[in-house]
């Protein structure tokens, strides 16, 4: 294959590798960064093209990631598969933004994207080398979002797609997403940890393309979110940027594209990360609480589906990006991100659990004034509200074990009698 712009470099010892090679760690067992030649990007009108394409009808400048390819992947538009993702709204709710107790608090709704999460802005990129490399197969193993995200992006591709997910969590809603896609979904016995495990040793000996967040491609699209964070706020940078943390790949790409316009001198600052963890999937928190390597969760345990996964692969690079962002992690509750959720989706936003762990932690930051309340505060949803309308149902139906529902808005019984009707209204 023809030279590339870009190069792979490990996080952990720094050796490098060609920008096509297939891999997803170094030799030395670390995960890998694309480094792409900044220099010869300095000096360009870049956030004015950027700004440009966002009024165009070209299919590359709609799509919220290939906007800002230049930064993200300088692929060979033939070989991009795009839906288009991105664009999505950047919402400032009143009652949110008191709830966390901020004067204000917009959140950046990943959930818009095609097929209801962040991971959408990942999987184009990812799709997309994949198509470059000449793959026709690829692979992951999800707690939903990716699964429903790599099926769907698989289709347009016409490639064949497996997915690992581990049997029993994984919400319905998602799993119905891969299973329409076309997807052949394996329920492995086990959880999360489980299931990538396997799943990356089934790609190694089948030659399938591994298409998890520890391939480096899915963290180029991902930082596309805070560039279009930053270009919703007219380049202007917030204070901080609040966002869940799971298998800690979102957090890693955002760090790595704040870090890189603050590299090419387009921004003055990186923003403060705030990654918030469920209490029960929470092993970054405790490493960083302790000054230590992380310690693998044997078995995390969370009613964020989507964030219960207590080996992340990505810990090393976020940790980067917590460290050059002067940025904290903190961990909430089930009931705490449930009670948020609750707060976000009476709002008219709404979202599924694992987002709301952004202003559960954001709230409890406030409190312990690590976030003042005047600072410039955004926050990420990363999925839209009906990933789980299982979970929203139980918590205001109160039947959801463990929990007491402190903002539950229960459906009434009442007769079909005109006056019991209008009764019940003012009730």
């Amino acid at each position: 294959m023809v030279d590339v712009s870009w190069s792979l470099r490990c996080v952990d010892c720094g050796a490098a590798w060609g920008g096509l090679d297939v891999r997803y760690r170094c030799d030395c067992g670390g995960t890998l960064d694309v480094i792409h030649d900044l220099e010869a990007l300095k000096g360009l009108p870049l956030m004015q093209t950027f700004d440009e394409r966002r009024a165009s009808r070209d299919r590359l400048d709609r799509s919220g990631v290939w906007r800002f390819r230049e930064l993200v992947l300088p692929l060979d538009q033939a070989f991009v598969t795009t839906r288009p993702e991105g664009n999505t709204g950047l919402y400032d709710s009143p009652r949110v933004a008191s709830f966390a107790g901020l004067a204000s608090f917009p959140l950046k709704h990943e959930g818009e994207n095609p097929t209801g999460s962040f991971k959408d802005r990942g999987m184009t990129v990812g799709i997309s080398i994949a198509r470059r490399l000449g793959m026709t197969r690829v692979a992951c193993a999800s707690t939903g979002n990716t699964s429903a995200s790599m099926a769907a992006y698989a289709a347009m591709a016409g490639m064949e797609a497996f997915v690992f997910i581990p049997d029993g969590a994984v919400a319905a809603g998602k799993l119905s997403q891969a299973l329409a896609y076309g997807a052949r979904t394996l329920m492995i016995a086990g959880d999360f940890d489980v299931a990538m495990d396997r799943v990356q040793e089934v790609c190694r000996l089948e030659g399938i393309y591994l298409l998890n967040s520890i391939n480096p491609y899915r963290i180029e699209g991902q930082k596309a979110i805070a560039f279009e964070l930053l270009q919703d706020l007219g380049w202007q940078v917030p204070d901080w940027i609040v966002l869940p943390g799971g298998n800690l790949g979102n957090s890693s790409a955002i760090a790595k594209g704040l870090g890189e316009l603050r590299q090419m001198g387009l921004i003055p600052r990186m923003p403060r990360l705030a990654v918030i963890q469920a209490e029960g999937a929470s092993p970054l928190y405790e490493a960083v609480r302790d000054g230590c390597d992380l310690v693998p969760f044997p078995k995390a345990s969370t009613i964020a589906t989507a964030i219960r996964i207590g080996n992340p692969v990505s810990w090393r690079k976020c940790l980067r990006g917590l460290v050059a962002s002067g940025g904290v992690v903190e961990r909430v509750t089930d009931a705490e991100i449930l009670d948020a959720k609750a707060v976000v989706d009476a709002s008219g936003i709404g979202a599924e659990p694992a987002s709301c762990a952004t202003v559960a932690g954001a709230r409890k930051l406030v409190k312990a004034g690590v976030i003042g309340h005047d600072e410039t505060v955004c926050g990420i949803l990363t999925g839209h509200v009906l990933k789980d309308a299982d979970t929203a149902a139980g918590y205001h139906m109160g039947t959801l074990s463990g929990i007491d529902a402190q903002r539950a808005n229960p459906p009434v019984r009442v007769s079909a009698d005109i006056d019991a009707l209008r009764a019940a209204l003012s009730r």
